[in-house]
């Protein structure tokens, strides 16, 4: 249930955890159409296109996939906004060492893709701060937290049979 006064989190929705930064339009016409737009917050790591209203925080980085601050929120923190364009801030407000303690405890939620085109996307994507741009191999961090799964036997042949064809031309 959301009430006026919550702030909305939603996450793993980041260019590695989305993968590809999934726009957020569907839940803020929810929190439009429930009539909480102006006193609903959301939150997320996902992103925002011209069409949502509201209170919207998108493109949060680091996103929650590769161990962001945002990953670490549990339902009942108080959190505190101050959109003052002096300010710009959002604080979670529990101690220091719930903090550290939730940040150890911290693990990686498996990859949504773990093979073919979009394992090579989260591979390689930039953070959203950056543009979330593919042109670096390696940029992504979620690459180095996560593995990819095993190729199967298909894939294995394939780029046998591709290297062979490489080597004749070379």
């Amino acid at each position: 249930e959301i009430k006026c006064g919550d702030v909305v989190i939603i996450r793993y929705e980041g260019p590695t955890g989305g993968p590809g930064l999934p726009e957020m339009l569907t839940p803020t016409s929810a929190i439009m159409g429930a009539g909480l737009g102006d006193c609903v917050a959301l939150l997320t790591d996902g992103r925002f296109s011209g069409g949502s209203h509201g209170f919207c925080i998108g493109h949060i980085t680091p996103e929650a996939q590769v161990g962001g601050p945002i990953a670490l929120v549990k339902n009942g923190d108080p959190i505190r906004i101050d959109a003052r364009p002096d300010k710009r801030t959002i604080d979670l407000l529990i101690s220091e060492e719930e903090w550290e303690a939730r940040r150890k405890a911290w693990t990686p939620p498996p990859l949504r893709s773990t093979q073919g085109t979009l394992f090579k996307y989260i591979q390689c994507v930039a953070t959203a701060s950056e543009g979330c741009v593919t042109d670096e191999v390696g940029t992504a961090s979620a690459a180095q937290i996560v593995e990819a799964a095993p190729k199967t036997p298909a894939v294995a042949e394939l780029e046998a049979k591709i290297a062979e064809l490489e080597a004749k031309l070379a």
